[in-house]
C-alpha cells in the first residue's frame, strides 16, 4: 500500500472516530496500569463502573498491597477474570513497591516483569500515561491489520514492527483505539460488513 493512500485511510480514522479516547479515572500512575489489566477481556464500560469503588478503597499502592485476596475481589467481582486479576494486581503492587522503590517502571522490558502485564498492556500503558509513541496490537489490530494490507505477521509482536514500518509514528498511540472501535463496529470478526465500510475500498483481505 502506498503512503499516500495510508495517509487517506489514518485521515479517515480520525475523522471518524478521533484523536483522543477517554481514559480510565486514576490519581496516580499505578493505579492507571491496574485499570488497564482489568480491561483485558472486558469492556470499558465495566472497568469504568468498578473503578471510584476500588480507588476509593485502595488509594494507595500499600494498601492495595497488604489487602486480603478477598477484597480486591469482592471489588472488582464483575470483571472478567476478576479472581486471576485481583491476584495480579496485589502481587504487581508488591513488585512495584520492593522492587521498583514504589515507582512504577517506564519501559517495556521492565514493564512486563510485573504480574499480569504483557506487552499489549505495557505499551498502552507507557502511551496513555506517557504519552510515550508505541502500537498496541490487540486482536482488532490484529485482524484489520491484515485485511488492510498493513501486515503480514502471525502474532502480535510480527504486526506490531510491521505497523510501526507503515504508519507514522504520531499515529502510532491513537491506532489502538480507532481499529477498536472499527472492529466492534463494523469490521467484526464475525462478519465484514463492507457495504458499511468506509474503508472498504482499501481492503485488501475481506475474508480474514
Amino acid at each position: 500500500m502506498k503512503d499516500r493512500e495510508v495517509q487517506q485511510i489514518l485521515a479517515i480514522l480520525d475523522q471518524e472516530y478521533g484523536t483522543t479516547k477517554e481514559g480510565f479515572l486514576h490519581n496516580a500512575d499505578w493505579q492507571l496500569l491496574l485499570a488497564i489489566m482489568l480491561s483485558a477481556q472486558s469492556t470499558d464500560k465495566q472497568v469504568y463502573e468498578v473503578l471510584p469503588r476500588l480507588w476509593d478503597r485502595f488509594s494507595s499502592l500499600e494498601l492495595m498491597a497488604d489487602a486480603p485476596l478477598e477484597e480486591i475481589e469482592d471489588c472488582i467481582r464483575s470483571i472478567g477474570l476478576y479472581k486471576s486479576k485481583a491476584k495480579n494486581m496485589k502481587q504487581c503492587c508488591n513488585q512495584i513497591l520492593t522492587e521498583y522503590n514504589g515507582k512504577v517502571p517506564t519501559t517495556i522490558d521492565e514493564l512486563v516483569k510485573l504480574a499480569g502485564v504483557g506487552r499489549k498492556t505495557a505499551t498502552l500503558f507507557l502511551a496513555d500515561a506517557y504519552g510515550i509513541p508505541g502500537v498496541t496490537v490487540d486482536t482488532h489490530v490484529l485482524r484489520i491489520a491484515k485485511r488492510l494490507g498493513w501486515a503480514v505477521g502471525k502474532n502480535p509482536v510480527e504486526v506490531e514492527k510491521e505497523l510501526m514500518q507503515v504508519l507514522p509514528k504520531e499515529h502510532w498511540n491513537r491506532i489502538n483505539f480507532q481499529l477498536i472501535y472499527h472492529g466492534r463496529s463494523i469490521c467484526t470478526a464475525r462478519k465484514c460488513n463492507c457495504e458499511k465500510c468506509f474503508l472498504s475500498e482499501w481492503c485488501e483481505k475481506k475474508d480474514i
